[in-house]
Order: C-alpha cells, then structure tokens, then sequence
C-alpha cells in the first residue's frame, strides 16, 4: 500500500508513526514555512528550507533495524548551553549542510533518509521556503487584521479565518510545488492530512495550486485525521466539526473518505459525523489518544483505527493494494 502523509511537526510526526505498523511504502510531505526556533535561525542565516519538521518526519520514518535508532536519537539531540550552537538539533544541522552540499533539496533528503534508515521517503511540500500570512480577528475593535509568520500564526491571540501563502522568493506568484510531491500524491493508495497545528501545518497543502489539485485529482482513498484538542490561537473554541468546515472552506472541491477522531474528543458525535458527510466521508471514532502522553495520538491505537477506516481488514489487505 502506498501511503502519503501530509503535515508538520509533532502531528504528522504521529501519523508517520502509525503508518509504519501498515505499510513500509510511506512518504511524507512537509510544510515548509517554520520561522521559530532553530529552523528559523537557520532559514535566516542562511536562506534554505526550515530543516526542523522534516528532520521531525524522517525520525518518525526511521527503520528499526541497520542502526536506524541510534541515527534517529541523534538527529533529534538539541545542543545544550549558551553558545551559537544551543537550542540546535544535530538532523537540522545535517540537513542544512546536505542542502547547501547537494543544492537540491529532494536529493538531499533522499541522502538523509539513506543515512537514518528510513524505508519510507521524505519530501518537502514545495522547494522554496514559503511564508503564511493570516487573515485574523479580534485583535483591533473587531477588524481583519492580517499576521505574517508560522510563530505569529501560531500564537496569535485572535481567531484566524484563513490563511494563504507566499513565496518570498518569487513575489506576486504562487508557490510551487515539489514535483516528486505531487506525483506522490497522484501515485497513491492512501492520502492522510493531519492532525497538527491546521492552520500552519495541515491547511498549506491546499495553498499549493498543484499541490491542491493532485489532492483533489488523486484517486486515493483520503482521510483526514483530527487534533485531541483544540490548540490556543490557531484553533481555541474550535468544535471537531469546525476543523473540516474550515477545511472545505480552503478547498471547497476536497473529496474525503474517511475522518479519524478520538472518541473522547467528540462531545457531539452526530455533528462530527454530519460534517464528515457532507465532505463525503465517513467519521470513525476510536480511544486512539495516547493515556500516558498529555494531547498526543497512540501510535498503535491510531494505526488500528486507520485500519478499519480503510477497509485492511482480514485476510484480504495486501491484496487489495495490487
């Protein structure tokens, strides 16, 4: 079965996770716009892709024999103390100098992934970094106000609307899109979007034009799987069925098939499921949280309930993906 995975960070880093109890054909793509933390230094200092949440995706994908632990341990080791190098993680430092070594992004994780031990493939959703401006409001006496970067997107105090993307290497165009993406997309089984911060890490897939369209066109079975909670800023207040309204919204031409939640983060079932109709999926609800990790996805639960959302069931599983 051939798997693609689409987000960032800590989210798609568990979709990832539970991917690999079902298939090794596995490849994700990667949000591209961070401008916090390490990666954000590292964009700034020296112009290139923010390495953070792929490094995050190709860890998630490691394989678990040929040593590909000990690599993914050590690309996700962050230096300590004061210096230039405190708060770096050691696969973001990597990832830089294969960049600049290589020029090509693609070939540079594709020698990333070699070197972790991921039988799976990592990709960036576009080449280029990428900037997210937001429309947001309650920030000034009920106006629009508009917020540029994944940081302020992310810890704004208002309530985005929506979100759009710039190239700020290519000003007034669109971004474009990776193309070994989208023919990751096109070539798929499955198409999975989400969980993640959906403003900054799940909505930018479809501010792609030919990310977008792959995304529609795919003859794919596509799920979206949701967050546990609502996350301050991007999403406070947000119902699970207002996840996919805002989801429709950016891309009103999205076909689903299937919406994974957890069952506790539901409070009203009938909605959820209704909204999920109206996008032409189905909502499956499971206890896929994790009980020992505050606001995290159980890899084995998650995997198990993606299972059933996707019909490997029985006997039959590999056979239907020939």
């Amino acid at each position: 079965m051939r798997a693609v995975a689409l987000g960032g960070g800590h989210g798609l880093h568990a979709t990832l996770t539970a991917l690999r109890r079902i298939t090794d054909d596995v490849t994700a793509v990667v949000t591209v716009a961070d401008d916090g933390g390490s990666s954000g230094r590292l964009r700034r200092e020296l112009g290139l892709l923010p390495p953070g949440d792929l490094r995050q995706a190709l860890s998630a994908l490691a394989a678990a024999e040929d040593g590909g632990p000990l690599w993914a341990e050590v690309f996700q080791h962050r230096f300590g103390g004061t210096g230039a190098l405190a708060g770096h993680a050691v696969g973001n430092l990597l990832l830089a100098g294969l960049f600049e070594v290589l020029g090509d992004p693609v070939a540079a994780l594709d020698e990333a992934a070699r070197l972790v031990g991921v039988s799976g493939r990592v990709l960036p959703m576009c080449t280029d970094p990428l900037e997210i401006e937001a429309e947001v409001t309650g920030l000034q006496n009920g106006d629009i106000s508009r917020i540029r970067g994944q940081v302020a997107v992310a810890s704004t105090p208002g309530q985005v609307q929506r979100v759009t993307l710039r190239d700020p290497g290519r000003p007034g165009h669109p971004p474009r899109a990776c193309a070994a993406a989208v023919d990751a997309v096109l070539g798929a089984d499955v198409v999975l979007l989400g969980p993640g911060s959906w403003f900054t890490s799940v909505l930018p897939h479809l501010m792609v034009p030919e990310l977008h369209d792959a995304l529609v066109r795919t003859r794919a079975s596509r799920t979206v799987i949701l967050n546990l909670v609502p996350q301050p800023g991007e999403t406070a207040g947000f119902s699970p069925e207002r996840h996919l309204h805002v989801l429709s919204e950016h891309a009103p031409t999205l076909r689903l098939d299937a919406v994974v939640a957890d069952h506790d983060a539901v409070p009203t079932p009938a909605r959820l499921r209704k909204a999920a109709a109206e996008m032409g999926a189905t909502a499956h609800l499971d206890h896929i949280a994790d009980p020992n990790v505050a606001e995290r996805h159980d890899p084995d639960a998650l995997a198990s309930c993606l299972r059933k959302a996707l019909g490997l069931t029985g006997s039959g599983e590999e056979g239907r993906w020939r």
